[in-house]
């Protein structure tokens, strides 16, 4: 069974050395309910996803695919990125204020 969250986060951007990336950072409850749902991972498999990240489906209006978010600050925050093909879809800018849904998977 899949656990839905929802949230509003501003679209931020982050340059890095390969290039600008776009990104909403989760945190508060909803932040908390993905930590969660990786330690129970966790715990029933007995290993860890790549960089300590979640599988979801996520939505942004009519856009939804298969992603993941990663954790930071020792999973007090977690990051999705939002793609270029995304962004051009939903119309989106730096600043906007986004209402995300993800799929815990």
């Amino acid at each position: 069974m899949s656990e839905t969250l929802s949230a509003t986060l501003p679209l931020t951007r982050w340059q890095g050395g390969r290039g600008t990336y776009h990104l909403v950072t989760l945190t508060g409850d909803v932040a908390e309910q993905v930590a969660m749902h990786a330690r129970i991972e966790r715990l029933e498999t007995g290993a860890r996803r790549g960089f300590g990240s979640v599988k979801v489906f996520a939505r942004i209006g009519g856009t939804r695919w298969k992603t993941s978010v990663f954790p930071q600050a020792k999973q007090s925050e977690w990051v999705l990125l939002v793609s270029k093909k995304v962004m051009r879809a939903e119309d989106l800018a730096e600043g906007d204020a986004v209402a995300v849904e993800l799929e815990l998977l």
